[in-house]
């Protein structure tokens, strides 16, 4: 019985044109009798758990605390007449004269470009945004469905280096590399297939400015911004996304390590309630220093001359870099370098014979371009050679001939010198950055833009006027239930007592420099501490490095320094002044705090004891909302915090996992006090994929349940009723994830531990990297800090403000973009802008009021932190390149190590 069972459904599992040899299925046999001593059992399907889908919540009103002020933005108002009207959406294909596809970039623009002034008629007249890939967009039809050209360009090397100029033989550029010289300007031939998408109509645009967002409206904004880059792509510009950078030497900075910050715009069209806007901005991208190689080489690696370069890591540099070679001007990318130098390495030269035959002939590249080309070398002789060449094909040429073009970017992280000199050299105060605004809008001059005027798109050039508030700043206590006065988001603790001072004892003192006075140092931190409110004992010993390590790598430093203290010390301390946290805070459970003692003053040991307060348990300062309860909805129901953040490798570095942090507040009703959890996850993964980690039915591994637990037990056996979160570093496009991954994981922890529980959300998330500023109007200082805008230049529907907690002393504010994707607890607008507000107070390492809310910065500093233990292989020092082929598969991701016990509810991170 069950064997016939098994041939039906074998039968049944067969592809119908296997049933016989012609391809033709046959009719099913009939299924077999049921016997009589068994009854059927009537299938019955499971009801289907239907998953809730969240979108991001609308808003409920408008905020009125707060002093009224005027204020002007980067928003520029755009009209569009032609709403009735409809893009045309076309695919383009390009191939080359033998029917291959073009593959290579960048050669796009210049055939659609010919494409353009060679078929006008065919095109009925029409201009077309192009974005440079695979996609056209016309305003009205063109006039056939598909269409196909051919067209002719010159000098298309200059584009594409196709690796083929010696196909005599290894080495550098024989007797067709002459005729090329001689005649540069190569032609090509390509065919372009032009098929119709797409229609989307331009009424999407007057539907999104309602609050109604759909697929069209999203590709019409896109049509929107490909017009903007391509204005900027016929003018030469480096397109970064919607940042575009002009080769003008006016607007490089050097950096360092041929660096250079290029100074550009950034500029998108953004739905505001105020209608369509055009928002523009000052933009900043790293380049490679054009000019000689050897030039970039030596200031890249701090090397003297071209003869002291570590040429193996000047290889992995400069891989992928476009080159200019003297004297024809052509443009190659380098692909690598000869292993001999110049004057060693050989090629094959064909050279003709007396009787007319061509034979090869063995000649170095030194040779060559010195005997036979005549060209002078000064320094090439003893250096390798750049290869422009395929790996079996080579080309050659000395390092001297060769030019780095301009605009190519440095995609590598900066060190901290290049940051802090980008800082230096980039910043603008808000009267000169309004200067270049608007100058980069004459500049620009969008109005001249043939597709922008046949979309009936104009655009005003004044900057955008908006109401915003200035709120009040909370009140701060310290000890004793003194007041903490804070005046421009400022405060200080002259004579003031922090309000909960831990007393240091049991320490002791790790020096690894010869040139401190360490005995001096801890009397000035013991009377600092005093007057703090902070009892210093004396530290149990001071471990001096021993001479003979100094020269040693930092990590054997470490570890004979770290025998001397555990073979010294009664048991483990309880605090460490030294400089290292991994083995402190995974194998010991010991806090630590690490100082550089160039310029130790009593405003410094004030600040290294803020850290080493909130590292013990303590607090500097509290809200008077949290002493005598009072802050609106938090105050009055359990309520959680939670700050979330994954930081990433460095660009290229697509080998090193990501670091996802999330901390939470404890001992509720205070929102001052914090602590993190922080786990691996695969590289680039945004969305943080360990929240609830089911490990059985009774076992939960995720970061939830360990942050739940511990506001549970520190709250006096308290449930959060309330759980708010703030996200960081998540784009427009993301939301719907957090909304429907992230959240659906935290409610899955919470059911984990007890499945009647069901607190309310609220899901905020904060955006700095964005590219609205704001401005006094007739005022040369920054926007006060407190100012709040929730009108005019925010979103149409949703639920959005923006935010400048801080005073901006450098350059000019950048507002945190904030985000309310949804709010089941019911906050005011008021009440929800103010907790925002005040969450920018209680940061304990400082004193001042920060840019964003303090659980983002804590977990951003937890994952920073963490992220620094964990020791792995840069896989990527290639400046320029990331298009490399990654890894068959990708390595499993290694855990975070363990914090021990004593620490992990402590503020380690501060």
């Amino acid at each position: 019985m069950l064997d016939d069972l098994f041939t039906f459904l074998l039968d049944l599992s067969m592809d119908p044109s296997e049933h016989d040899g012609n391809g033709a299925s046959e009719a099913l046999p009939p299924p077999p009798p049921v016997p009589p001593n068994v009854t059927p059992i009537k299938a019955v399907t499971e009801p289907e758990v239907k998953k809730v889908f969240r979108a991001p919540m609308a808003r409920r009103g408008f905020g009125t605390r707060g002093n009224k002020v005027p204020i002007l933005t980067n928003h520029f108002k755009v009209n569009v007449n032609n709403v009735d009207g409809h893009f045309y959406h076309y695919s383009v294909a390009l191939f080359y004269e033998d029917g291959r596809p073009v593959d290579g970039k960048g050669v796009g623009r210049k055939v659609l470009d010919r494409v353009h002034d060679t078929y006008d008629s065919e095109l009925a007249g029409k201009d077309f945004a192009y974005d440079g890939e695979k996609s056209l967009f016309t305003v009205g039809a063109l006039p056939r469905n598909k269409l196909e050209f051919t067209v002719v360009l010159e000098d298309v090397t200059s584009s594409r280096n196709n690796g083929n100029s010696s196909p005599g033989g290894h080495g550098s550029p024989n007797e067709s590399d002459k005729k090329r010289m001689r005649r540069p300007y190569q032609s090509k031939t390509f065919k372009v297939e032009i098929s119709f998408a797409a229609k989307i109509p331009m009424q999407a645009i007057a539907n999104a400015l309602r609050g109604q967002e759909s697929e069209n409206s999203m590709e019409a904004f896109r049509v929107l911004d490909i017009i903007l880059r391509q204005h900027a792509a016929k003018q030469g510009c480096l397109l970064v996304r919607q940042s575009f950078f002009h080769n003008d030497p006016k607007n490089f900075a050097d950096v360092g390590g041929g660096v250079l910050g290029c100074r550009g715009f950034h500029s998108s069209f953004r739905t505001t309630q105020s209608g369509l806007s055009l928002n523009i901005d000052v933009s900043t991208t790293m380049i490679i220093q054009p000019g000689p190689v050897a030039d970039f080489l030596c200031a890249n690696q701090n090397a003297r001359d071209p003869f002291s370069l570590d040429w193996a890591k000047a290889k992995r540099t400069l891989k992928n870099l476009r080159i200019t070679t003297s004297p024809t001007n052509q443009e190659f990318k380098i692909t690598g370098l000869s292993e001999k130098p110049c004057r060693e390495q050989l090629f094959t030269l064909k050279q003709k014979s007396k009787d007319g035959d061509s034979e090869p002939v063995e000649v170095t590249v030194y040779d060559y371009f010195v005997k036979h080309r005549n060209i002078d070398l000064r320094y090439s002789a003893d250096l390798p050679c750049i290869n422009v060449g395929k790996p079996k094909r080579p080309t050659y040429f000395p390092v001297e001939l060769c030019s780095l073009v301009s605009l190519q970017r440095y995609t590598k992280a900066l060190s901290t010198f290049q940051r802090s000199s980008l800082v230096e050299k980039s910043r603008q105060k808000p009267q000169e950055r309004m200067s270049v605004l608007s100058n980069a809008l004459k500049i620009n001059n969008y109005d001249a833009e043939p597709m922008l005027r046949s979309c009936g798109v104009t655009i005003n050039s004044n900057f955008t006027q908006v109401e915003g508030r200035v709120l009040p700043p909370p009140k701060l206590k310290v000890a004793n239930g003194d007041d903490l006065f804070t005046r421009n988001g400022r405060w200080n603790f002259n004579n003031k007592k922090f309000v909960n001072a831990c007393k240091i004892e049991r320490w002791a003192v790790v020096n690894f420099s010869a040139r401190c006075d360490v005995r001096g140092l801890i009397r000035d931190l013991m009377k600092v501490g005093e007057s703090k409110g902070i009892a210093v004992e004396e530290p149990f010993d001071v471990f001096e490095e021993s001479q003979q390590f100094r020269r040693a790598p930092p990590l054997v430093r470490v570890e004979k320094m770290f025998e001397e203290v555990q073979s010294k010390l009664p048991g483990p301390p309880k605090f460490l002044l030294c400089p290292w946290k991994r083995k402190n805070l995974s194998d010991f459970g010991v806090v630590t705090q690490c100082l550089a003692p160039q310029r130790v003053n009593d405003q410094y040991l004030t600040n290294l004891l803020l850290k080493i307060n909130a590292k013990l348990g303590g607090l500097n300062s509290m809200l008077a909302g949290e002493i005598s309860p009072s802050i609106p909805v938090v105050s009055k129901s359990p309520t959680l915090i939670l700050g979330m953040d994954v930081s990433h490798g460095s660009p290229g570095q697509s080998d090193i996992p990501s670091i996802a942090a999330v901390v939470s507040s404890r001992q509720w009703p205070s929102i001052s006090r914090y602590r993190a959890c922080v786990r691996t996850q695969s590289p680039k993964l945004e969305m943080i994929d360990s929240l609830h980690k089911r490990v059985s039915d009774t076992e939960d591994d995720g970061i939830m349940r360990e942050l739940l637990v511990d506001f549970y037990t520190s709250s006096g056996k308290r449930k959060p009723d309330q759980i708010i979160i703030f996200r960081d570093g998540v784009s427009e496009s993301q939301f719907n994830q957090v909304l429907n991954i992230e959240l659906n994981q935290i409610i899955e922890a919470c059911k984990f531990l007890d499945e009647k529980w069901n607190p309310k959300f609220v899901v905020i998330v904060a955006q700095k990297n964005h590219h609205t500023k704001f401005f006094l109007p007739n005022a040369p200082e920054n926007v006060q800090p407190g100012t709040i805008i929730d009108n005019k230049v925010c979103h149409p529907r949703n639920y959005d403000f923006y935010l400048c907690a801080h005073a901006g002393m450098i350059g000019t504010t950048r507002p945190t973009h904030y985000h309310v994707l949804l709010d089941e607890v019911g906050f005011s607008p008021d009440d929800l802008q103010e907790l925002v507000h005040s969450l920018s107070y209680v940061y304990q390492r400082s004193t001042t009021a920060i840019s964003v809310v303090a659980p983002i910065c804590y977990a951003h500093l937890a994952a920073t932190q963490l992220g620094q233990w964990m020791k792995f292989e840069d896989a990527s020092e290639t400046s320029s390149s990331h298009n490399g082929a990654g890894p068959a598969a990708a390595p499993p991701v290694p855990p975070m190590p363990k914090l021990q016990e004593s620490v992990r509810n402590s503020m380690f991170f501060c």
